[in-house]
């Protein structure tokens, strides 16, 4: 059977009443399993994890997208995390006996539905239509505040839905992508500063690990900082590597780390390093681990 992965990212993190509405949309679906969803109200964001048939999955994320749309509005949305729009980035990722091409197709499926919503529609990562539009970061550098004037510019034109703005749902990313690893790193101090600093030396733009994206934000509701990554490529930068050069990097501002977050699923693959890295048997592979030899 194949198996798709979606991961959505939606722009409501604070009225949980209305992520369970959102969710409950991909529960209509008896063959797509829901494996994780958190919500975060300092980001003002929450993270869908799901996977199933490649079909269904598409039709319970035009459901979700649909309650989303009709729940949030981004003129009233506010919080630390990067967004442009209510529906912010949908990624699908290939797990089992599918090709990433596959799930490029499925992407561009969503954006056209999408677009026909009305909505903007950009596509990232491996589905991108032009190279400046691979980097999630550049489709929605200047957010959902500069999106009205972005969307006048010919080199931004949505490859799907109107070339205007959009003031209630804002725009979409749309795309089919490696799975990533969105890793948190909450720090012992209040002082944003740091973690901007600390995220600036493990990013790759900045000269840092290749395969890191990574900001530094403060969440009020706790009053620390965090620095928040995601690991494009667990297999080329393991999550070891970069949490170690963290602390590093904290301890040399004088602070420690209070605790990590893993935010939606993380892939079997990536537990291979971090037993090696932690426990140090060396000769670890997930063969090991019972369950997977079951599946």
């Amino acid at each position: 059977m194949k198996v798709l992965e979606c991961v959505p990212n939606i722009s409501e993190g604070k009225d949980l009443a209305a992520v369970e509405q959102i969710v409950g949309e991909v529960r209509q679906y008896p063959a797509v399993r829901i494996l994780n969803y958190s919500s975060d109200s300092d980001h003002n964001r929450s993270v869908l994890t799901y996977l199933g048939p490649p079909e269904a999955v598409l039709a319970a994320t035009k459901a979700m997208t649909l309650k989303a749309l009709e729940l949030i509005d981004m003129r009233q949305q506010h919080g630390s995390h990067p967004r442009f729009g209510a529906v912010d980035v949908v990624p699908f990722i290939p797990i089992r006996n599918m090709v990433q091409a596959e799930a490029v197709e499925i992407a561009r499926q969503y954006g056209r539905f999408l677009g026909e919503q009305g909505v903007p529609v950009y596509f990232y990562e491996d589905a991108a239509t032009q190279p400046k539009r691979k980097n999630l970061a550049t489709v929605r550098k200047g957010q959902y505040e500069a999106l009205s004037a972005k969307l006048q510019e010919p080199g931004w034109i949505p490859d799907e839905g109107p070339a205007h703005f959009n003031p209630k749902s804002g725009a979409t990313a749309t795309g089919a992508r490696f799975p990533l690893i969105a890793f948190n790193v909450n720090l012992n101090t209040s002082d944003v500063t740091i973690a901007q600093r600390i995220a600036k030396s493990v990013r790759h733009v900045n000269g840092g690990f290749r395969y890191v994206k990574a900001m530094g934000l403060y969440l009020k509701s706790r009053n620390i900082a965090q620095v928040s990554m995601n690991l494009t490529n667990y297999t080329k930068t393991p999550l070891p590597l970069v949490l170690e050069t963290v602390r590093m990097e904290a301890a040399r501002h004088g602070v420690s780390i209070a605790e990590t977050e893993i935010i939606g699923a993380i892939p079997m693959g990536a537990m291979e390093e971090i037993m090696r890295h932690y426990v140090q048997v060396h000769d670890f592979s997930l063969d090991r681990v019972i369950e997977s030899s079951l599946l």
